[in-house]
This record gives C-alpha cells, sequence and structure tokens, in this order.
C-alpha cells in the first residue's frame, strides 16, 4: 500500500500500523506492507519513524507502481489530490481517502475511476472523524428510508460557540483561544464560513437520499455575525446556538433540503450538550426511528482510526476478489432551493415604544403567510424590543417578513434573526 500525506493524520496513520500490525493482519487475513510515502519535502522532521527509502516527492510514481494495490490519500485540497486517486483507481487500485473537499466538489468522477477499475473508493474519515458514520448510512440503513440527519459537524464552530455560551465570550476571543489550543487554522475560513461544513453535508446528503449532491448546492452560512448578545439572549430563553448541518426530504418525497446555518437548539437537546470540538450527528430513519452518533470529529489519531478501519475494509475486499459498495445514485432526487425549505425563526427587533407598534408587525407577517408562535415586548424608550418566534414557514416567506420590517418606520432595526431547530 501507498500513503499520500505524512501530516498530522499521516502520521498517525504509519504509528497505528506499525502499533497494531498484528491484529491488523489477523483482521486483514494478510500483513499490510508500506511501500511507499508521497511527501512535499523529503527532508522535514517528523513525529513518526519513516525509513528514508520509503519517502518520496513523485506521489504520480507512487500510486501507479505495479507493487501498490491500496493508496490512502490524506494530503486533501482538489489537486493533485483528485488526479493521483484517479490514476490510483483507473489503475485497479483501491483507495481510502479523508477528502471531504474533493468528495463533496467531484466525487462523481472518482466513482466513475473505481467503477472502470475495479477497485473500492472508501472515505468514512472524511465526516467526523473517527465516528461511525458514512457506513451505517452507506450499508447499514441501506433497508430504510431516511427522512432527516442533523448534527454538528465541524468541531473548530463547535469549539467557538461552546466558549461564547460557557463564558460569555466574543466571537473574536473565542476564535483566539481556539487558534491557540490548535482547534482552529490560522486561517479559519473553511470552518467559521461553513465550507467544511457544506461539505459534509453534501456527503451525508448523497448516501442518505442515494442522489449526486455537490457543495455548491448546499446553502450555506457561517457564524462570524454570531455576537456575545446573540448567544446570551438564546440562553436566557433556555436555547443554545450551534453550527448545524441539516438535510431533510420533503413531505412528498421527491426532493431534500440540504443546508448549513447557525441555529437555536433548546438546551434539553441532546445536541445542546455536544461541547468542545466534539461532534454529534443524528439520523431519522422510517423504520429505525432516531439513532445518534457521537464523538470526536477531528484530529490525527482519531481521523487515522477511522481510515484504518476502510483499510481493513478495501484489503479483506481485495483478498476475497470482491468490491464494496458503489456509488447509489438510483433516486436521483432534486436538491430543492432553501426558499423553498421550511423552518422557524427567532426575531429580536429594536421598535419604536408607542400603541400600535405589535399591530402593524403582526399585521406584517400574516401578509407573508408567517405565523407567530410566541411574541415577548421587552424594554421601554431607546431599549424597546420585540421578540417573536414563528411557526414554520417557508424560508422565502421569512426572507419576505424580514425586508418588509426594515421598511416599517416603527422597526428601528431588525436586531438579529436566527433559525430555530430540533424543539418540534
Amino acid at each position: 500500500m501507498a500513503l499520500l500525506g505524512c501530516g498530522v493524520v499521516g502520521t498517525q496513520v504509519i504509528r497505528l500500523m506499525h502499533e497494531q500490525a498484528g491484529d491488523l493482519a489477523a483482521r486483514i487475513g494478510a500483513p499490510l506492507e508500506l511501500a511507499g510515502v508521497a511527501v512535499r519535502r523529503l527532508g522535514r522532521k517528523r513525529d513518526v519513524a519513516v525509513g528514508p527509502e520509503l519517502l518520496t516527492t513523485d506521489a504520480e510514481a507512487l500510486v501507479t507502481r505495479a507493487d501498490v494495490d491500496i493508496v490512502i490519500e490524506v494530503i486533501g485540497g482538489i489537486e493533485p489530490a483528485r488526479s493521483l486517486i484517479v490514476a490510483a483507481l483507473s489503475g485497479g487500485k483501491s483507495v481510502v481517502t479523508a477528502n471531504k473537499a474533493l468528495l463533496a466538489e467531484d466525487g462523481a468522477s472518482l466513482y466513475e475511476a473505481a467503477r472502470q477499475g475495479g477497485g473500492d473508493l472508501y472515505f468514512e474519515a472524511s465526516v467526523a472523524g473517527a465516528i461511525p458514520l458514512l457506513r451505517p448510512l452507506r450499508e447499514s440503513l441501506a433497508g430504510d428510508h431516511v427522512k432527516r440527519v442533523l448534527g454538528i459537524v465541524n468541531g473548530t464552530t463547535n469549539y467557538i460557540l461552546d466558549k461564547m455560551d460557557t463564558t460569555g465570550a466574543s466571537f473574536t476571543d473565542a476564535l483566539e483561544e481556539a487558534q491557540t489550543l490548535g482547534y482552529a487554522e490560522a486561517d479559519p475560513t473553511a470552518d467559521v464560513e461553513g465550507f467544511d461544513a457544506a461539505a459534509k453535508a453534501a456527503i451525508l446528503a448523497g448516501l442518505a437520499y442515494h442522489s449526486r449532491v455537490t457543495a455548491a448546492e448546499v446553502h450555506r452560512e457561517g457564524i462570524t455575525e454570531i455576537t456575545a448578545t446573540d448567544v446570551a439572549s438564546a440562553k436566557d430563553m433556555g436555547y443554545v446556538i450551534k453550527l448545524l448541518a441539516i438535510c431533510a426530504r420533503s413531505e412528498d418525497g421527491r426532493s431534500f433540503g440540504v443546508r448549513v446555518h447557525p441555529a437555536m437548539i433548546p438546551r434539553s437537546h441532546p445536541l445542546a450538550g455536544v461541547r468542545e470540538a466534539y461532534n454529534a450527528v443524528f439520523v431519522e430513519a422510517e423504520s429505525a426511528g432516531q439513532l445518534m452518533f457521537y464523538g470526536k470529529g477531528a484530529g490525527g489519531a482519531p481521523t487515522a482510526s477511522a481510515v484504518l478501519g476502510d483499510l481493513v475494509a478495501v484489503a479483506r475486499n481485495r483478498l476475497a476478489g470482491t468490491r464494496g459498495p458503489d456509488e447509489s445514485t438510483y433516486a436521483d432526487l432534486a436538491v430543492h432551493p432553501m426558499g423553498e425549505t421550511v423552518t422557524r425563526c427567532h426575531v429580536a427587533l429594536d421598535v419604536a415604544d408607542k400603541p400600535g407598534v405589535l399591530a402593524r408587525v403582526a399585521e406584517l407577517f400574516a401578509k407573508h403567510d408567517v405565523s407567530i408562535q410566541t411574541v415577548r415586548q421587552e424594554g421601554r424608550g431607546d431599549d424597546a424590543q420585540l421578540v417573536i418566534v414563528t411557526h414554520r414557514a417557508t424560508d422565502a416567506a421569512l426572507s419576505a417578513t424580514m425586508e418588509g420590517l426594515r421598511e416599517l418606520d416603527i422597526v428601528r432595526a431588525v436586531a438579529s434573526v436566527m433559525r430555530v431547530e430540533g424543539d418540534d
């Protein structure tokens, strides 16, 4: 086998292969032999012992070698990862990858190469690190209909929001702490703007609904606009704010929505108790009911654990002369736009302190067919505020309502708008 990448995850893969060599050979039915490791720089000091004869900067030559039958890719990114994986699969090799960005952008070409070459494509480590999540969706629930997937799939944003909730910290201070502890990159854009979670949501939706989904089809919002005031207000109401990945089938079963955005969830909900950099995902199926998967969603060792689990599976398949599951896109369901998605909202309005304000606001909600579940009036004078929680309505109707509110002379500002999940 060959390994592409010897960074945080790659070094842990090598360490576990060394430490568990006997067990892995027994589980597979044959020993694993590392044929080579592709790296960017040969002279770099690494946290694991790798013989210099195994290291190479020529990744393409490594993945096409005749003595390599399995390739593990943990370099990330789109290129050269895509070209290397396609070359390996087209050459009849099996591939284990943790590359969620590539799978969410162009998984179709990888599956096609695997199909033509006759090898396996496994990617458990691409979503939620060590948590066994994709294989249950791909195999264990293959005889069921998944209705909804709801979860926290990005540890960085969960750590930031958790610190804002528990300590009252600002977004900036919580992010700086996450960076200091190594939970956030120097450039945290992929995490805090929701790109990482969106790629994972695309993979989850594709498996859940047997349809091809790309990250571009996922509605995405990040957490950079969440303030300490938002978090404190949610806390006062018995809610906590989380960045959620949500995949939900429509009521008629002909389409599904895929979205990533911050949302308020009740503190009684199990996801509310997911702390620090942990991940957790709810899967709701027609027959199986509600299932929850929880654990470490990132890190070298947890991710390497998922990689090795896939490695054992593909190695067994090669010994048996079989293949694992192919891409399942038979349903070919449409991804409906965010505007058609039915959600609930928590809205805080800074309003004029005079009679008739509530009536005019309620009239505008009614005009757009958005019914109000609860309303609370707070403060006096310049501090007067209306806090409204809606019943479920289409996102388009809610957006039109917010635009109308901004034009009302009695509304000084739409202080905050936050979707509400998990209490219906």
